[in-house]
């Protein structure tokens, strides 16, 4: 049986086709599954994910997360 990966602000921007700076306000504003790891900020691919269905990924297009 094998883990899933922790995976990097970058990693989940790339994923999501969007800016790491609107990882990290989403993080702020939307409540976008991360944990710190010392400073860093990690995620799950698959609570990212889930976190996506469930909000909907209602994109608001005067935040420029487009």
């Amino acid at each position: 049986m094998t883990t899933e990966p922790w995976v990097s602000v970058e990693d989940v921007a790339m994923h999501l086709g969007v800016a790491k700076d609107s990882v990290y306000r989403r993080i702020e504003t939307r409540s976008l599954p991360a944990q710190t790891i010392g400073r860093l900020w990690k995620f799950k691919l698959s609570e990212v994910d889930e976190w996506i269905r469930a909000e909907g990924a209602s994109e608001d297009p005067t935040r420029g997360d487009r």
